[in-house]
């Protein structure tokens, strides 16, 4: 359904996107896993024309959406519904409006349908009759419920969720991952996930691909992908950094000098009055018989 082909993204002199191939398929969910800054969010923007790629194609349906205008775009993007990662709801609005939004631009509605639809959608993520509060008012786990009853408000083909499970305790986490499933399952929608929370991926995916260096380093089953024997895969399982990190915190440790030159030695303490250490009692032996 979703074709990413050689797709390549650079802003400035940093590199996103390094040759991302990726087929996603319809009526599956397909969790994107991989460290900060490896391109994730930035793959989604792709497949939604809010970024054109600077070299490689992306294709939905069959259709290529990265040449495409604007106005092109719109029946697109009617297609795809986008969770974004901070659930991005208008503040000003009523919750019941934030999720009639879509359909008030993009249907022939009138307002004794919408306000049925609207309702329908609230009921489908636990939030029945709460039109009438604003955003502020509601939790941040109900927020992302609110923001996905009006991204799937016209019933898309294929959802896009941006770390649906940031900032939310484990029990509002669950509830975001039963929907996923169900909207997956009971709608048959065609779901990509992106996402650092390993229990979240577990419990939701169909197939896992590792996003690492702007390329795609792992792609397979959930069960095969947990066991792989791939050194990038269980290192992001287990939550090890990178070498590389590590190494470039070790070489600035090491720019930092001790008193006189000297690297601190263990037990010393800091002197807040000036640079350097002072000493502690065992290793002064003060208190040595």
């Amino acid at each position: 359904m979703i074709r990413l082909r050689g797709v390549h993204k650079r802003f400035g002199p940093l590199t996103v996107l390094n040759g991302v191939d990726l087929d996603i398929y319809a009526g599956q969910t397909t969790v994107v896993l991989g460290p900060s800054g490896t391109g994730k969010s930035v793959m989604l923007k792709h497949i939604v024309g809010l970024l054109q790629p600077d070299a490689g194609t992306v294709s939905l349906g069959g259709q290529r959406v990265d040449n495409l205008n604007e106005r092109e775009l719109v029946g697109v993007r009617k297609r795809v519904g986008f969770l974004f990662q901070l659930g991005a709801l208008f503040d000003s609005m009523s919750v019941g409006q934030n999720v009639a939004f879509p359909l008030v631009a993009h249907t022939s509605l009138n307002a004794a349908a919408r306000a049925a639809r609207v309702e329908r959608l609230l009921s489908m993520v636990g939030l029945a009759r709460t039109q009438d509060k604003m955003p502020s008012e509601m939790s941040g786990g109900q927020q992302k419920r609110v923001a996905l009853a009006r991204a799937i408000a016209l019933e898309p083909e294929i959802m896009l969720y941006d770390e649906p499970t940031t900032g939310l305790d484990p029990i509002r986490s669950d509830v975001i991952n039963e929907l996923i499933i169900n909207l997956t399952r009971r709608l048959g929608m065609t779901s990509i996930v992106v996402t650092h929370d390993m229990n979240s991926a577990r419990k939701i995916a169909d197939r896992m691909v590792l996003l690492y260096d702007g390329r795609v380093a792992a792609d397979d089953a959930p069960d095969a992908f947990l066991r792989s024997e791939n050194e990038l895969v269980q290192r992001f399982i287990r939550g090890q950094a990178d070498h590389r990190d590590l190494d470039l915190i070790r070489r600035g440790f090491e720019r930092v000098p001790g008193p006189a030159g000297q690297n601190r030695r263990r037990g010393d303490v800091a002197d807040p009055g000036r640079l350097g250490t002072v000493s502690s009692p065992e290793s002064s032996g003060a208190f040595h018989e």
